[in-house]
């Protein structure tokens, strides 16, 4: 027979699992957004960092050539989503010439996409003039036979080196600074791009790419941050830009 005592042992029992259970930190929830995603900090702000998403809305950012954005693109669990393709590229609302970003994206296996800057939105597709940092499969995306192709390079341009590179399903995190020129990137902490866009060199690169008979190709000082749709499903967070310059 079960006593009153028994009762009682039962009931203390039950209370601590769950008390348990309302500790277990949020992140090791099922679908737990990090509650650390999509904001800054007080040292961020005070250095002139603005969010360009805040995980709940896609206010700042609009489809090229289009009004609003696709429907393609989505926020799921905190970060933005191109769920299927035709949702058509992604552009930032606002322009900006010097610029610091920083960004985490993750592809899907087998995906392509990549991070423009300097947009314009002239009657040709975005990347006719806007140089990109690639997003890719290194593993599984046929563009992985060309080493400036794969995941940081500066498309077919500069390739960035294999120690920055995670695989599909990764979050990956890149910081793009152009300042007078200079373009710099990095991926995962390793340094994947640093060229002066008006430089010799950088010309004879672009003559020995796909870009060489393409007219403005990377000349703009001032434009959109892109978001490629290549038709794959890629995921973005903590999407942060500063101004450089006498602007800041």
């Amino acid at each position: 027979m079960k006593t009153f005592r028994d009762a009682i042992q039962s009931s203390c029992v039950l209370t601590v699992l769950a008390a348990l259970a309302l500790w277990v930190p949020a992140s090791t929830l099922a679908g737990a957004v990090n509650s650390a995603d999509n904001t800054l900090s007080k040292a961020e702000r005070e250095a002139g960092w603005q969010l360009l998403f805040d995980g709940r809305s896609l206010d700042q950012w609009r489809t090229y050539g289009k009004s609003a954005a696709g429907s393609q693109w989505q926020i799921q669990d905190g970060a933005l989503v191109l769920t299927e393709g035709g949702g058509g590229d992604l552009i930032s609302r606002e322009s900006f010439a010097d610029f610091e970003l920083q960004l985490q994206w993750k592809i899907a296996e087998g995906g392509n996409s990549g991070i423009f800057f300097h947009a314009d939105e002239s009657d040709l597709p975005i990347y006719v003039h806007a140089a990109e940092i690639q997003i890719l499969d290194d593993a599984r995306h046929p563009d992985n036979k060309q080493a400036n192709r794969r995941s940081g390079s500066l498309y077919d341009l500069i390739a960035a080196p294999p120690a920055s590179q995670k695989p599909a399903g990764s979050w990956n995190t890149v910081v793009i600074s152009y300042e007078n020129g200079r373009l710099k990137a990095w991926q995962n902490s390793v340094q994947t791009v640093d060229i002066d866009l008006r430089s010799k060199a950088f010309l004879d690169l672009v003559a020995g790419s796909k870009f060489a008979d393409w007219p403005g190709f990377a000349e703009n000082v001032e434009g959109h941050i892109g978001l490629q749709d290549h038709g794959d499903v890629v995921s973005f967070k903590n999407l942060k830009i500063r101004v450089l310059g006498e602007a800041q």
